[in-house]
């Protein structure tokens, strides 16, 4: 059994897209759980420890926010990323899509802290290390909801946060995506994982037998 920690964020705008709507972005009406891993690995991170994401709270009434962006048609090539080289985009491969978002978004994500050296020292160090990190803002790259566009504030969250009363089926939700050893073939063969979702009075379960099943 792992550290139980707490991290609340919050921002202007939200987009956990659901897979089942092609190219249409809309969003999901919580966050889902690999973006809340990708929050918490956004604050600490480090190759001997893990996160699992327990819950998800939502603190503020579900909103939708229609919109229409900007997006790429093509995937920037490998060779020009590790290059640093500026991709410049044609035309016709830029492409009006549209994204229907959550707008006023905050969450307090629940996750454990799982080690792969469990000493009571190594607990004690990488919690600490994690609720200093969040009090003051500190993050290794600065963490999104959902998309890069939709940038968040986060911090310790306060003993009187309140979820809202909320109850609804959401259906099929990403868990996380299981990814071969072999890097050569994670591409090729990656395996998303999907959980049915449901806020219970605003709040998410993540079915944890899922984590045996994606990470072993």
């Amino acid at each position: 059994m792992g550290q139980l920690l707490q991290l609340k964020v919050w921002g202007e705008y939200a987009l956990f897209s659901r897979v089942e709507a092609k190219t249409e972005r809309v969003s999901y009406p919580v966050m889902t759980p690999s973006a809340a891993r990708g929050i918490m690995e956004a604050v600490l991170w480090k190759p001997e420890m893990k996160w699992r994401i327990k819950s998800i709270q939502v603190l503020k009434p579900i909103q939708y926010y229609s919109i229409i962006r900007n997006e790429v048609a093509s995937t920037v090539p490998s060779t020009i990323v590790s290059s640093k080289r500026d991709y410049v985009v044609e035309g016709n491969e830029r492409q009006l899509r549209h994204s229907v978002m959550l707008r006023d978004v905050a969450y307090v994500i629940t996750a454990e802290l799982v080690l792969l050296n469990p000493t009571m020292e190594n607990r004690m160090k990488y919690s600490s290390m994690f609720l200093r990190r969040a009090a003051k803002g500190q993050c290794f790259h600065r963490p999104y909801l959902g998309t890069r566009e939709c940038s968040l504030h986060f911090s310790l969250p306060n003993d009187d946060e309140k979820a809202i009363p909320d109850t609804m089926d959401i259906g099929p939700m990403l868990f996380d995506i299981k990814f071969p050893a072999d890097s050569a073939a994670k591409a090729a063969y990656a395996i998303p994982y999907f959980f049915e979702a449901k806020l219970e009075q605003g709040v998410l379960h993540v079915p944890q037998h899922l984590y045996k099943e994606v990470y072993g």
